[in-house]
């Protein structure tokens, strides 16, 4: 059997199939069947003895696999059941094989049957089968899979399988007539089984008309569930049953398609009223003006000089909420039930203080009181509070607002008594004019309103009248109010019926839950040969003339070039970024890929059919270069859609995209009029700079106007100033030369060209237009000021040769980056505003070190690294960053900005206080962090980054976060700096050497601040150690002992620390026991006086304690520093040398400069038995002769003594003095004996 090689399940096997085992290899071919039953047997082995096999049994045994077979090409019958079977494989070779039963055990998959054509019966019932999912290509008459979990038969499975007979698929999960469908392929099957009366019923099994649907669909069905069903009146019957539900089918086809279209149309209907409200929305957009109106208010404050303020009030101002109260009281609730408003909510008050209106006022009030003396003691009920109101239709710039408040009322003004508009402003005056006919009574008061709409009985209109003031001096202006209305869903959306009610969004889902519900379809994701043809119906690319991908997952169009004959292509709701691959489809006439994420158009070409383009709902923004592509590659498009989108100009885009594209008639699905059509021509032709413009818009001032305004210059004095270009001048060139202003904001300009001959300009402002690049202002050399607030700018490339601009503004544009360089030659830019565009870092504003003021507020600006970059300049006086997430996601934002840049009189609009400043200092100063060393190495790449070398830096503490960023640096030099802690360096993961000499170390964990809720005499205990109160008993040297013991380690790649100088008297506060893996330890020149806490050292090499106070060594001291080679303790105050006996492989000992004086001390050091090197000079004892013998001769090992290296001969001398001093003291205590 050793020979062989063979089993003991073999041998058994043998045995108990009547077989000897001697005699196997005569009995082994002469063999036929096989059987094993219940014996555990885990392994198909010896099966080579066995070759004419034709029937193997394995039931109930431990078979993982099948193995072995391939020596039994004869096998007919194979049964491995009741195993553990987990795949079929291994029967390659069993191309005889006819039965296979290998019911209960775990296979998932049916797999690897390809070569058993001969196989008539298998049986699979009882496993773990899922799916039936493979083509099976034996021809059998039974096939059993029942028992298993299957609950789905694919469709082409049994495709090739056209001989079966019998199969049964009881005790599965097939739910679905679907899947029974799938078993018509098999035009032999007589008897099938799906409830089995031994097994549980398929779910299929208990629907209705279950049997009708199998015999219709399989006619030639002899038995079906145990039950005979060969008699043709079944068959019959079945097919009537049939043929009645395909024209059910057919009626309910047609009322489907009716309901799908009642569907679509009321889907059609509310997408529709949904596109309305979000054009009201955004009309309701563009008249908020809150945020302008206030800068409005400051702008006017600033050029008044203060007479004319605006001050914001707030419930804590009695005035107030005297306004707040008289507003609600003359809210009349039942005058606004019709719109759905309960009520108003009033956002902003301001009050007005205008100076000059007032002086006018109360001396007109003093004639009017001089004329009614009997009145003087109740002037003040004689004034009345009236509302003036806008007209709501005209936007703020044309309702006067400021004019009215700054210059009072100029002309005859209707005043209203009741809250009929958003927007309005109260008055005083006196109760002197001409009331209506229809209403002769005063405002009722809070406590008479009605501010309900239970009052069903109003009588508000008899409350409301109109004045006629018809002196404006009798009129001030007192408050304005900003209030919107409350509705019984949300805020109220003014215009036209802009709100929105409950009872919308009900309808959404009533519609939305219409029958009939639509299942979602599977999504294509990628797009290949293959999927287009599915997708088109079509058996080659040539055919292909409408491909509808609505609604799917994809992102490319690979190889749609190759349908040359495509006419309408549908890519809308799937996940396209750009259309790249629509390119040369010469027959294209209709397009639609809306509802995706188009960013750009760059890419499609030649489309010279396209006549129809839906770009709805993408993310298209600009609008000049997406025409361009549309202008070139689609030259006769008719249509074209392109609502939705976040375009930079959508004020300005119909009139922009009709003008440009002279072919289209349609769009966004309005068609274009002739006027519309030359309203856009006349638009795109006055978007370019001509000499006409040039004339209208210019001046030729020289000298700066001194106002005090913080508008452009070329805007104050193009509105203030006369000094044109002479009307004859223009006839001759030189009149270009002359122009030094120009203001050009608002002309829809895409471009600056024609700005060639204008050298001597000096102060422009091309504000609020389509350009999108600096460019045509090489020449203007001596440009002082530019403005270009409002327009599509993403980069600032082309100002670079303006070296003498003092001035630039380029707010509200969609810069990103500010480029290197750029602004390095502008050595006379001291104000610089780049507010509400996407700029994520200042790295390019490095060399502006002429700026004064900087705004930069509504950015991207996130982490305080970037602060760093305007550390040189030193003239920077304001910094505005308001809006930026630095401002609120960095802690201590103000502060730090505040001591990195200590030019700084006001950040974010407020002044920088001297509170602050110390305040910084006492936070940042002397912080080593991550920001600081980026600053200096000009990148924050530290991953590769081995040493950290920071000295004299007045450092206090150190924070490098992520510490995981610093895991390459394993050498940390901090020294002459303030430190009294590890701080952040014990975050570090590789550190091996640190250098902390000469700094204030007290331990390595900063110390824990008192608690506050002690007592001071606790407080004053816990310091006074000696007292042992609150210690629990501990005696002062338990305690310092294991100071550190049963904490846990930390910085576990430590091996050389230096803290030499740092004042240390402590070493068991210090918690050095903690570094576990030091090696070398540096503590010269601190205040030690006793060595302790070095318990946890055990394998710490080297020991530097010179310059210190130790005077003695203590028993503990050196109790686990066996690993110790060199130690280091001169100048101490040792007399003794005690408790040095675990220093067994101590090589080194330095004891220069103590106080060690008997000679006897100095032989205890025989307890170091490798002693190599030692110094003793500068001792007492050292003034002895006698010691340098002595110590020679009791430390054999001792190379070097007192830096001198010991000679043999050396060594000789010394042990024959000893010798010599060794007798004559033998002698004489010989004699004292012999005269005794």
């Amino acid at each position: 059997m050793g020979e062989r090689g063979i089993t003991v399940e073999f041998y058994f096997q043998c045995t108990s199939n009547g077989l000897q085992y001697e005699k196997i290899d005569q009995e082994g071919p002469e063999t036929l069947v096989l059987e094993m039953f219940f014996s555990g047997y885990p392994t198909i082995v010896g099966l080579e003895f066995f070759p004419n096999l034709t029937t193997l049994t394995l039931i109930g045994q431990s078979i993982a696999t099948i193995s072995d077979l391939e020596n039994c090409p004869f096998l007919k019958e194979l049964w491995i059941s009741e195993c553990c079977l987990t795949k079929i494989d291994g029967l390659e070779d069993c191309i005889n094989l006819e039965k296979l039963y290998l019911y209960c055990n775990m296979i998932s998959t049916i797999q690897n049957l390809e070569m058993l054509t001969k196989l008539e019966v298998i049986w699979l019932n009882s496993n773990q089968i899922q799916a039936i999912e493979v083509r099976l290509f034996f021809a059998s008459i039974l096939f059993c899979l029942f028992g298993l979990s299957s609950s789905l038969i694919a469709g082409n499975c049994f495709d090739l399988n056209g001989q079966i007979e019998k199969l049964n698929l009881s005790g599965n999960r097939i739910c679905s007539f679907k899947d029974l469908t799938n078993l018509a392929n098999l035009s032999h099957l007589k008897d099938l089984c799906l409830n089995d009366p031994q097994y549980d019923p398929n779910p299929v099994c208990l629907l209705c008309n279950y049997a009708t649907h199998v015999l219709y669909h399989i006619p030639q069905l002899q038995r079906l569930d145990t039950y005979d069903v060969s008699h043709k009146q079944i068959k019959d019957l079945a097919e009537v049953v049939d043929d009645i539900e395909n024209a059910l089918e057919a009626s309910e086809e047609a009322s489907l398609e009716q309901k799908y279209f009642q569907k679509l149309d009321a889907l059609s209907k509310r997408i529709a009223f949904w596109d309305q409200k979000l054009d009201e929305y955004m009309e309701v957009v563009k008249k908020q003006n809150s945020n302008r109106l206030l800068v409005r208010f400051l702008l006017t404050e600033l050029e008044t000089v203060g007479n004319t303020r605006f001050e914001e009030g707030s419930p804590s101002d009695s005035w107030f909420n005297s306004c707040y109260d008289l507003i609600l009281s003359r809210f009349c609730a039942w005058d606004f039930k019709k719109y759905g408003i309960t009520g108003v909510k009033i956002n902003r008050v301001f009050r007005v203080h205008n100076r000059t209106l007032r002086l006018k006022f109360e001396e007109k009030f003093q004639t009017f009181f001089e004329k009614d003396l009997n009145e003087s003691e109740n002037y003040r009920k004689m004034l009345e509070c009236l509302f003036y109101v806008f007209p709501p239709h005209l936007p703020l710039t044309k309702k006067q607002l400021l004019r009215l408040l700054e210059e009072g009322f100029l002309e005859t003004k209707q005043v209203t008594g009741s809250l009929e508009r958003e927007e309005g402003f109260l008055t005083y005056t006196i109760s002197d004019g001409k009331r209506t006919q229809s209403c002769d009574r005063l405002f009722p008061s809070a406590l008479e309103t009605c501010s309900s709409m239970e009052h069903r009985s109003c009588d508000c209109s008899l409350r409301q009248c109109e004045w006629f003031v018809f002196d404006h001096e009798m009129v001030v202006p007192e408050y304005v109010i900003e209030f919107e209305y409350i509705t019984l869903v949300g805020t109220f959306v003014f215009p036209n019926n802009g709100f929105i009610l409950s009872c919308d969004l009900q309808c959404d889902d009533e519609v939305m839950n219409m029958e009939p519900i639509v299942k979602p379809k599977p999504k294509i994701v990628y797009l290949d040969e293959k999927t287009v043809l599915s997708v088109a119906k079509a058996n080659i690319y040539s055919q292909i003339v409408v491909l509808n991908l609505h609604g799917n997952s994809l992102s490319k169009l690979r190889d749609i070039s190759r349908l040359t004959g495509l006419r309408k292509l549908i890519v809308s709701f799937n996940e396209f970024t750009c259309l790249d691959d629509v390119y040369h489809l010469p027959n294209l006439e209709y397009f639609d890929a809306s509802h995706n994420r188009v960013i750009t158009l760059e890419g499609i070409r030649s489309l010279n059919k396209l006549k129809h383009l839906d770009l709805s709902w993408n993310q298209l923004k600009k609008t000049g270069e997406e025409l361009n592509v549309l202008r070139k590659h689609t030259p006769i498009l008719f249509s074209l859609d392109i609502r939705h989108n976040p375009w930079h100009k959508p004020a300005s885009l119909r009139l922009s995209v009709i003008g440009r594209l002279k072919a289209l008639t349609h769009l966004d699905g309005v068609l274009i009029t002739e006027e519309e059509a030359a309203t856009a021509s006349r638009y795109i032709a006055g978007s370019r700079i001509t000499q006409g413009s040039l004339l209208e818009h210019s001046r030729t001032d020289e000298v700066r106007p001194r106002i005090l305004s913080v508008l452009p210059f070329a805007k104050i004095l193009s509105e203030t100033s006369k000094n044109k270009v002479d009307l004859p001048a223009h006839l001759n060139s030189s009149w270009f030369s002359r122009i030094t202003v120009l203001d050009l904001d608002g002309q829809h300009l895409s471009k600056i060209a024609n700005l060639e001959k204008l050298e001597n300009l000096r102060w422009a402002s091309f504000s609020n237009n389509n350009l999108t690049k600096v460019e045509g202002l090489e020449s203007c050399l001596n440009l002082e000021e530019l403005t270009l607030d409002g327009n599509c700018i993403t980069n600032l490339d082309g100002i670079s040769k303006l070296v003498k601009l003092t001035r630039l503004s380029v707010n509200n544009n969609h810069l990103t980056t500010l480029e290197r360089n750029v602004l390095d030659n502008l050595s006379h830019l001291h104000y610089l505003s780049l507010e509400s565009n996407r700029i994520i870092s200042l790295v390019g504003l490095q060399k502006a070190y002429a700026l004064i003021e900087l705004y930069i507020s509504n950015n991207y600006i996130s982490t305080t690294q970037e602060i760093y970059h305007l550390k040189g300049l030193n003239y920077l006086v304001i910094l505005d960053m308001f809006g930026n997430l630095i401002v609120w996601k960095q802690e201590n934002y103000r502060l730090f900005v505040i001591f990195h840049l200590p030019s700084l009189k006001a950040l974010d609009g407020t002044a920088v206080e001297s509170t602050e400043v110390e305040s910084s200092k006492d936070l940042f100063g002397g912080k080593l962090t991550s920001d600081m060393i980026a600053e200096r190495l000009g990148h924050s790449n530290f991953t590769k980054m081995q040493e950290l070398n920071w000295t004299t830096s007045t450092i206090r503490s150190v924070d490098l976060v992520p510490a995981d960023q610093f895991r390459s640096v394993c050498n940390v030099n901090l020294q002459n700096n303030n430190l009294t802690s590890f701080s952040g360096l014990i975050y570090l993961p590789n550190v091996k050497i640190l250098c902390l000499n000469y700094n204030r170390i007290e331990s390595i964990l900063p110390r824990q601040k008192p608690q506050n809720h002690l007592t001071n005499r606790q407080l004053l205990y816990q310091k006074v150690t000696s007292s042992g109160y609150g210690q629990q008993g501990l005696s002062k040297g338990s305690r310092d002992a294991g100071f550190g013991e049963n904490l846990p380690p930390i910085m576990q790649s430590l091996e050389v620390l230096h803290l030499g100088y740092n004042g240390i008297s402590n070493l068991a506060q210090l918690q050095i026991g903690r570094l576990k893996n030091l090696k070398f330890l540096f503590l010269q020149g601190n205040e030690i006086s006793q060595i302790e806490g070095l318990e946890g050292l055990q394998h710490l090499q080297e020991l530097v304690l010179d310059h210190n106070r130790v005077k003695t060594i203590n028993e503990s001291a050196f109790a686990r520093q066996c690993s110790l080679l060199a130690l280091h303790l001169e100048e101490n105050r040792l007399r003794e040398l005690n408790n040095l006996q675990p220093l067994v492989k101590l090589q080194k000992l330095f004891l220069g400069f103590n106080r060690i004086q008997e000679l006897s001390e100095l032989e205890k050091l025989e307890a170091i038995p490798n002693l190599k090197e030692l110094s003793v000079y500068g001792n007492p004892i050292s003034r002895k002769t006698s010691h340098r013998p002595v110590l020679l001769f009791r430390l054999p090992n001792l190379q070097v003594l007192d830096g001198a290296t010991v000679s043999a001969e050396e060594r000789t001398r010394a042990e024959l003095h000893l010798l010599e001093q060794q007798v004559k003291r033998n002698s004489i205590k010989g004699l004292m004996c012999s005269g005794a």
